[in-house]
């Protein structure tokens, strides 16, 4: 039987719950966002996102905001529950890591497309392009900038998935901004428990 990896409003904890639980949580959750962090040259950061980084980040959210109520939680979980990958998806969420007015400047106007410039290239030759979230896509997307944070996703085969297994690099093709990075052991491994059932 298949088991739901998305969120309820039943699996956030309500703060004082939470607090009890955070400190061990974080560190468990910042450990496994080591595995799933790629840098993609100098200013591209792909986090690859699961169920538990999901519910970390609406805890986090709900505790920063001061989210009481369960509708208040609803709302959240339903913003974020599509980023939790299915049995062959891999979704993360992409990063510029622009620290100052001068690089957002530059690289904000440069990187428009960038949400579909993201793919994965596995070993046999096979390439699966990025696919940008569709519920945030409409708000971060624009003609002329780009935002700093997308929500991009990734479709496999099973044949893909067994490939994948076998070692991938993830790279950029933008025209602006090409990098690439082979994904280690650990990483390949790690993702492996979102593309499998």
């Amino acid at each position: 039987m298949a088991v739901d990896r998305k969120l309820s409003v039943e699996d956030i904890l309500d703060l004082r719950a939470y607090e009890r639980e955070r400190q061990e949580f974080r560190s468990q959750v910042m450990a496994l966002k080591r595995r799933r962090r790629v840098h993609l040259g100098s200013i591209i950061t792909l986090v690859f996102e699961n169920r538990d980084t999901v519910r970390f980040q609406i805890q986090e959210m709900a505790r920063a905001e001061r989210i009481l109520t369960d509708e208040g939680i609803a709302v959240e979980v339903g913003i974020y529950n599509p980023l939790i990958p299915e049995p062959g998806q891999l979704s993360a969420t992409l990063f510029l890591e622009l620290t100052s007015d001068e690089q957002l400047r530059e690289w904000l106007p440069k990187l428009v497309g960038i949400e579909r410039s993201i793919v994965v290239r596995l070993d046999d030759g096979d390439e699966i392009r990025c696919i940008p979230e569709e519920g945030h896509e409409a708000t971060l997307t624009r003609d002329e900038v780009t935002a700093s944070v997308h929500y991009i996703r990734f479709e496999l085969t099973d044949a893909q998935v067994e490939a994948f297994g076998a070692g991938a690099t993830l790279a950029v093709d933008h025209p602006e901004y090409r990098a690439e990075t082979r994904l280690s052991a650990d990483t390949v491994a790690e993702l492996l428990t979102d593309l499998r059932p």
